[in-house]
This record gives structure tokens, sequence and C-alpha cells, in this order.
């Protein structure tokens, strides 16, 4: 079932609708290689605000594809990191770095 309530039949669809958008994929991508706090995926990607990012990141969390996990100390300490969910996508996202360097920065 999609967001909007509407039922999705399509997988491909389906899988978009879930982590489609302009960052929803790099945030994904750059938790693959492990946990990560909110200022190291933020560095990982310069072009995104920080507002954004807060946006993206909790709706991966409510769509079951990351944790995020508050530790009670002081300063406070936050780290996000991939669900089983999110880590399934994972050959998903290599083939897509294959493709992309095969098909597009080989082409620079």
């Amino acid at each position: 079932m999609a967001k909007s309530g509407k039922k999705i039949n399509c997988p491909v669809t389906a899988s978009i609708e879930l982590i489609g958008g302009k960052w929803k994929t790099i945030i994904l991508y750059s938790l693959l290689s492990g946990t990560r706090r909110f200022g190291e995926i933020a560095v990982r990607i310069p072009d995104i605000s920080r507002k954004v990012l807060t946006e993206q990141l909790k709706e991966l969390e409510s769509d079951g594809l990351i944790l995020r996990e508050q530790y009670k100390e002081i300063p406070p300490r936050v780290e996000y990191s991939l669900t089983e969910l999110g880590k399934s996508l994972s050959p998903v996202f290599r083939e897509l770095e294959i493709w992309g360097t095969e098909n597009l920065l080989s082409k620079e």
C-alpha cells in the first residue's frame, strides 16, 4: 500500500514510492557502510540542507528502512543505521553503483 492510501499493484512503483526522491537513495547508500551520526551523513551529502536531511531521516525511519538510536549522554548522541529491510536494498545499490560506473562515470 502506498503512503497516499491507494493500492499499488506494480512492484517497481511501490519500491520507488518508498525510496524515491532526490535524497533518500543517497542517504540509504551512505548508511550501507555502517552506522553514522547526523553530522557524518550531512558531510557525505553536502548539498542537502539540515532541515531536509532531518525530514528524510524521519520518513526513512517511519518506513522501517533505518533505525534511529538516541543515547542519553551529554551532549546527546544520535546514530542512524539500516534496519534489516534497509540492508536488503544493498544488492540494488551495488548494481546501481556498477551501472553508474560503467555507463555514466566512464563516459566523462
